[in-house]
């Protein structure tokens, strides 16, 4: 069972960075892939950037292409979301997920195409 925890969030300022990070368990992760979603108040919640464990191959929503980077440290066993240039807009709660994958070509940007959550960390960008 994968359990995923995050950390990181916090209130910071427009223009201001944050990194979050996600520590999985009860890998091996060799065939998972590993996401951030965020969901504002009243909003669904949406795909933010995604990460396959193994190759390290990433993809982005385009309203944070640019700004935000997600990588893994396979050594520390940890994800992370670097979010940079930060805006009012990017408010929100934001979760790790993941997914095993069976091709290397099939991409996951759907909240129940995921399987596993964590318990969300807040990100508040103030004005």
């Amino acid at each position: 069972q994968v359990q995923l925890v995050e950390a990181g969030g916090g209130l910071v300022q427009a223009g201001d960075s944050l990194r979050l990070s996600c520590a999985p368990s009860g890998g091996p992760f060799n065939r998972h892939i590993m996401a951030w979603f965020r969901q504002a108040p009243g909003k669904e919640r949406e795909f933010v950037a995604a990460i396959r464990w193994i190759s390290g191959n990433t993809y982005y929503a385009n309203s944070v292409k640019g700004r935000f980077t997600i990588s893994r440290d396979t050594a520390k066993n940890t994800v992370y979301l670097q979010l940079n240039s930060l805006k009012p807009e990017d408010t929100a709660v934001y979760y790790c997920a993941a997914r095993t994958y069976y091709s290397t070509s099939a991409y996951y940007t759907r909240e129940n195409e995921y399987n596993y959550w964590g318990q969300g960390t807040q990100v508040t960008v103030s004005s």
